[in-house]
Formats: structure tokens, C-alpha cells, sequence
């Protein structure tokens, strides 16, 4: 698949940066993600799975804010990776009215409830902190359209999953991706949940 099957949001900000070509993951993962199928995206660091997640919440989302509830909800282990993907994302919604938003442990709860409350697209958050504000009635997850879990290694520490499931339990339809360098058999036990009939892309 070819960046050019993507829609012009996209396609126009990453002929501006120079991509002509997608990587070979991306050539595999980006295909299964734009049919809506939820994918087990597992490679080496430095395939190209984190931009190829981007691009694809990009091409999902499109150009224009649509109401104020978050689209898009993408799970990382912790604050420094929060603002890391915050920052790479930034880098591709230049051209778009996208509302990015980190949330995590080390700030102010009662003002990223107002932040959020105001309206975001893309929501960036840790674990514990999207459950404490899920418990607090300061999500409206009606909305989303794509689920997320990057560098999911965290997953099999500290009973995370234990707040996966909770949150994904109230989320209706949605498709689902998870990130990682190694399929963990703690990942195949989230098919028993919400991976249902996920790909495995590797």
C-alpha cells in the first residue's frame, strides 16, 4: 500500500516532509488498519509502527473537530512517553484542526478534567490515570473510534491489565491496535476481552 491511498489530510503533510514511501511493516500494518480490522502490530523498534499509528489516526480522524468528546485513545507506560508521542504526532497535525491532550499521574487532576471537558480528539494517556478519570465520570468514551496501546510491554507489569479491562468493557464498537517489539502471551489473552479477531501483523 502506498501513502497515496491515504486520504489528502495526510498525504499532503507527509509529501511536505519528505515521505514518498512507506517502510515494509508499514506497507503491512497500514492496509489491515484502513480495512478497520483491530492488529497485533509486532516489530523491532525502528520499523515504523509508532508513525504508521499516527498516520493511520490521522487518515481515521480526518482534518476537523467533531464534537468534544475524545476519537482516538492511545495508551503509553508513562509521562516521558506521553509527551514524546504528543510531540510526534504534532509533527504530522500541523495541517489540522486535531486537538491533541496528554494526560498522566504527575499533574493536576481536577485541570486535565477541564482540559478535556473543553475538547480533544487525540487522547494521549497512562493507565492509572485514564481509570482514575474514567471513575470520576470525566470521559465520554461514546465517541471513539480507535483504541490504542503503544510500546505495550507495560502491559504484562503492575496488573495494567487490570485497567485496560475496565475501561474497554464500556467501549462499544471500536477498533483496537497494540503496539510492541514481542507478542507476549499476555497480549493473546486480550482476545478473551476486546481483541477479538485482532490480525497479528509481524
Amino acid at each position: 500500500m502506498s501513502f497515496k491511498k491515504l486520504n489528502t489530510v495526510i498525504t499532503e503533510r507527509l509529501a511536505q516532509l519528505g515521505f514518498e514511501e512507506p517502510l515494509s511493516f508499514q506497507k503491512s500494518m497500514l492496509p489491515k488498519l484502513k480495512g478497520g480490522a483491530s492488529i497485533y502490530a509486532i516489530s523491532p523498534r525502528g520499523s515504523g509502527k509508532t508513525t504508521a499509528l499516527i498516520i493511520y489516526t490521522i487518515h481515521k480522524l480526518g482534518r476537523e473537530i467533531i464534537g468534544d468528546s475524545p476519537r482516538a485513545l492511545i495508551m503509553v507506560k508513562n509521562k516521558e512517553a506521553a509527551l514524546t508521542l504528543k510531540e510526534q504526532f504534532e509533527v504530522f497535525t500541523k495541517n489540522t484542526d486535531l486537538r491533541l491532550y496528554c494526560a498522566y499521574e504527575e499533574y493536576d487532576i481536577d485541570k486535565q478534567r477541564d482540559d478535556i471537558y473543553y475538547g480533544v480528539d487525540i487522547l494521549i494517556v497512562t493507565p492509572k490515570r485514564l481509570n482514575k478519570l474514567y471513575y470520576l465520570n470525566s470521559l465520554h468514551l461514546g465517541e471513539l473510534k480507535l483504541f490504542a496501546i503503544e510500546d505495550a510491554e507495560f502491559l504484562i507489569r503492575d496488573n495494567i491489565n487490570d485497567h485496560v479491562h475496565r475501561v474497554t468493557e464500556s467501549i462499544q464498537k471500536c477498533q483496537y491496535v497494540i503496539c510492541a517489539e514481542i507478542m507476549h502471551n499476555r497480549y493473546e489473552r486480550l482476545k478473551i476481552s476486546f481483541m477479538h479477531n485482532a490480525l497479528l501483523i509481524s
